[in-house]
């Protein structure tokens, strides 16, 4: 493995190094978990509205700021990476665990805080919602499990 690719990998980063780029992973996954659930579930499905307990109007906006968040998530996600490139300290697999981690915490936040405890909306409507909520729900832990494992390979790989 030459230097080129061991810098990438994260091999024998620095911890602040790992911890910048997990964070700017973490951002990225919130960010791209909120702009598929906004544009799958919301735009093409029409299954909810950020927020349903209100007019259509009210749904419209909240699913506007809902898509701003995860925007601005991204943008700034991204900035830390650019950030972290242009100084060659960027750490590949510490960047893939945030994501990933940060991707599997949002849905998982959705489905039980949105969902449930604060009945912001539901997945959808009119149906049982156990195999919907079953399924969310799984794929956000297995999207948490992959990222903790991820960033617990990336701390612990040293050169």
């Amino acid at each position: 493995m030459d230097v080129v690719e061991a810098a990438r990998s994260g091999i024998g980063a620095s911890p602040v190094r790992r911890a910048r780029s997990a964070w700017a992973g973490v951002l990225a996954g919130v960010g791209v978990a909120a702009f598929v659930d906004e544009t799958v579930f919301h735009q093409l499905l029409h299954w909810h509205h950020f927020f349903d307990r209100s007019t259509t109007g009210a749904g419209l906006v909240s699913d506007g700021l809902f898509h701003a968040f995860g925007w601005f998530a991204i943008v700034f996600g991204l900035i830390l990476v650019a950030d972290l490139r242009r100084g060659d300290r960027l750490c590949g697999r510490a960047f893939a665990g945030g994501v990933l981690t940060g991707a599997g915490a949002f849905q998982l936040y959705d489905g039980t805080i949105q969902h449930k405890l604060l009945n912001l909306h539901q997945i959808r409507y009119g149906v049982s919602l156990a195999p919907y909520d079953w399924i969310w729900n799984g794929v956000a832990v297995v999207l948490l499990a992959a990222g903790v494992l991820c960033l617990r390979v990336a701390w612990t790989r040293t050169a």
